[in-house]
């Protein structure tokens, strides 16, 4: 069984190539582009085999929880940066609530297996 700092970065590099596959995603126009929607492709799927080795150590839920809290605050940072989408502060209380939610189940929670 792998251990737990390697699938912490197997998550890591999963969260990382899901929000570039959804970047891909954006920059597909709707899959008319063909080397961005191959690219979203690829990296969709690599998220998705990097998450199974993560989810051999860790509970599904947690797991999800830091892959969707991540990959919401970095996808919303992609498109502040790449795309000028600009964020009001709603998003931004919303976004930091996620953030917060994803802390007190990696500090406090036992499920975590830390």
């Amino acid at each position: 069984m792998p251990s737990q700092a390697f699938a912490y970065a197997a998550l890591t590099v999963a969260i990382v190539c899901e929000v570039a596959g959804t970047t891909f995603l954006q920059k597909s126009e709707q899959f008319t582009r063909l080397v961005p929607t191959v690219a979203m492709g690829a990296f969709y799927a690599g998220a998705f085999y990097l998450m199974t080795h993560a989810l051999k150590v860790m509970p599904l839920g947690i797991t999800y929880a830091i892959w969707s809290g991540a990959g919401v605050v970095l996808t919303a940072l992609i498109g502040a940066t790449l795309f000028k989408q600009s964020l009001d502060v709603p998003a931004l209380v919303g976004i930091a609530m996620i953030v917060g939610g994803v802390v007190v189940m990696q500090v406090f929670s036992t499920a975590t297996g830390h």
